[in-house]
């Protein structure tokens, strides 16, 4: 039946002559949207000077006239400035001999006029002989191929979504080109053909040409931006400037340090783990400090060790441990630098110490390693560390130390006893090896984390390798002053292990006003910032010395968005992972949990067992419980049948 045979009203279609035969495929080719009308606005009204399109309103503007000389990126700060912009660069060849009798007839024109104000007593006229010197020097580097002359025509196109934003967006475009003497001009009445000179078009409708020669051209050219590319190093994200890779190489530069802030959620320990990943590839040792376990799955995945450091956990780290002097170190210093790192630890731990505890701590230090024949001239490879028991032994003799011995107790016999009275048993000999402290109580994690940071840096100083040490929420150890000095000691004295400590932490309130806070910063080669809380963005505006646009641009990033400073270089920065790489180092909930179910219901189904056969007739019958079937009544069985998996 044709559609016109459906008339309303039960009409034939011999009774209304009036309606004609429609085709299914015109009705189709009437309903498709063409690729035009999906990107074109919902209306556009042409003035003399914008183009009203809709939601947006649009300016072009040619640029009419240089300078004598152009520097090597005059264009950048416009091509990086943050707002939108189109614009187009067309360069047109001309013809060079043509060219050549052009100038040889302005040469003519120049030595005239310059030969006339001579015969008439006239002064010189320095702008005729600076024009001549410069068509001669031209007409020479034209007949020695050396340039070559084109017609450069250079437009831009502003928007805005109202009138007041493209003004504003006009008049800083005008000052930052008036400043090198480059001059614009709206298109007046041919804002319709500005427009779509500067769309993808390749279309040069305007036709606003200035003639430049090779060396001034190259000065326009256009992928010049923030870059943090290099030749080597680490794929950090994507540069939101101009969507270029930001590769980098911390070991590149005067230090191997680094400091990350962002809120809680804001893709901090996902980029840092995302850096790990990619670190390890390039045969570096890494070593994370994991204060809420998130590292896990990650030192599964690639082979590493993992290490749960609680006061119920098997593993143990013997604070007495003594590093393994090098070639180039006296071990007098070695044991010496030792006791005062132990002293910190007990100023922790015992909540304090007064200027006669302290000696006294020093001094039972002391005798505790005499105690266990560890002296300057000892070989520190061959004797057995003492223990923390073995302190208080000492200090127990030791005269004014009754509140010590009382405070320590409490480490050697009470509820904290497991927790570093034990010989070390901690081998660290992966790529990756990973301390947690999640399940350590909140009054020792400051302690876990001193104790731990001591044993890796013993353990860096006994050999030379490129290594990053990796500290999440490094506020714990910025709480207290001892802890916070010796991890400045680290940033400090890294370098000369071939060490990169990397410090991440997202209250940056209590790692700021630490008096270790800023030097920590100044001495971290690479900052990188992801988005900021209300509350703390204004002193990590003072302390970065980030400008308004900088500052709302940490306030209304995503997740995973942020500044990354590199030397004296910055860029805003998306951090992008792989699909793999995004299975093994998310830290969402949501996600993990799936990944759990998926990985649970996939060993479910390798491990499906096989179904037994059905027990023949004879097999029916009661059989004692404890008789075992014979060989021959099994070997007559069915085979089983094949499980469909």
């Amino acid at each position: 039946m044709a559609l016109t045979d459906l008339l309303p009203f039960g009409k034939k279609k011999t009774e209304s002559p009036e309606v004609l035969p429609v085709l299914p495929d015109e009705i189709y080719r009437t309903g498709v949207l063409d690729l035009q009308d999906v990107i074109a606005p919902h209306a556009l009204k042409i003035t003399s000077h914008e183009l009203d399109l809709g939601e947006k309103i649009a300016r072009t503007f040619f640029v009419i006239s240089y300078p004598r000389f152009l520097t090597t990126g005059w264009f950048a700060p416009i091509i990086n400035m943050d707002k939108v912009i189109d614009i187009s660069i067309f360069v047109h060849p001309m013809d060079t001999n043509e060219m050549l009798r052009k100038f040889q007839k302005k040469v003519a024109e120049i030595q005239s006029q310059i030969a006339s104000r001579e015969e008439k007593g006239m002064v010189r006229d320095p702008m005729l002989d600076t024009a001549y010197g410069d068509l001669e020097q031209l007409r020479d580097n034209l007949q020695q191929a050396q340039e070559r002359i084109f017609d450069v025509g250079l437009y831009l196109t502003l928007y805005g979504a109202t009138r007041e934003e493209i003004d504003k967006v006009e008049s800083e475009v005008r000052s930052i080109l008036e400043s090198r003497l480059v001059y614009i001009r709206p298109a007046l009445f041919q804002q319709e053909q500005g427009f779509r000179s500067v769309l993808p078009l390749a279309t040069d409708e305007l036709g606003v040409h200035t003639k430049l020669n090779s060396a001034p051209l190259s000065s326009i050219f256009p992928f010049i931006s923030f870059d943090l590319t290099s030749d080597r190093g680490i794929l950090y994200g994507i540069n939101r400037h101009n969507s270029s890779l930001i590769l980098f190489d911390r070991f590149s530069l005067e230090n191997y340090n680094s400091v990350t802030f962002a809120k809680s959620g804001a893709g901090k320990s996902y980029t840092t783990k995302l850096e790990i990943l990619r670190s390890l590839m390039f045969d570096t040792e890494v070593i994370v400090i994991d204060p809420e376990r998130e590292y896990e799955y990650l030192a599964e995945t690639v082979g590493g060790r993992y290490f749960n450091i609680s006061l119920s956990s098997e593993h143990h780290i013997n604070p007495f441990d003594l590093p393994i002097p090098r070639e180039d170190e006296n071990p007098s210093d070695v044991l010496r630098n030792n006791i005062i790192t132990l002293v910190g630890l007990f100023r922790i731990m015992l909540g304090g110490l007064t200027p006669e505890e302290d000696a006294i701590i020093d001094k039972a230090i002391t005798e505790t390693y005499a105690l266990k024949d560890i002296t300057a001239d000892a070989n520190f490879a061959a004797v057995e560390p003492p223990l923390l028991s073995d302190f208080e032994l000492v200090l127990s003799g030791m005269e004014g130390s009754e509140s010590l011995v009382q405070r320590l107790s409490k480490y050697t016999k009470g509820t904290w006893s497991g927790f570093m009275n034990r010989p070390t048993n901690v081998d660290m000999n992966k790529k990756l090896v990973v301390f947690s402290v999640r399940d350590m109580e909140d009054d020792l994690k400051p302690v876990a984390m001193y104790i731990i940071t001591h044993h890796i840096w013993n353990v860096v100083r006994k050999e030379l390798r490129k290594r990053l040490l990796v500290i999440d929420e490094a506020w714990w150890m910025m709480k207290a002053q001892d802890t916070a000095s010796f991890l400045f000691g680290i940033a400090k004295r890294g370098r000369k292990y071939y060490l990169g400590l990397s410090t991440i932490t997202q209250d940056v309130n209590d790692f700021l006003t630490s008096p270790y806070g800023t030097a920590m910063i100044t001495n971290s080669s690479i900052q990188m910032l992801l988005r900021q809380s209300p509350t703390s963005v204004d002193l990590v505006q003072q302390t970065f010395k980030l400008s308004d646009e900088e500052k709302y641009l940490l306030l209304e990033s995503d997740v995973g968005e942020g500044i990354f400073f590199a030397g004296l270089k910055h860029v805003a920065i998306k951090v992008i992972a792989s699909y793999t790489e995004d299975q093994i180092i998310t830290s969402d909930p949501s996600q993990i949990l799936a990944i759990k179910k998926a990985k649970q219901e996939l060993e479910a189904a390798n491990e499906v067992p096989t179904p037994l056969p059905e027990p023949s007739p004879a097999a029916a019958a009661p059989a004692a419980p404890a008789a075992p079937a014979p060989a021959a009544a099994a070997m007559n069985q069915p085979e089983p049948p094949v499980p469909n998996i």
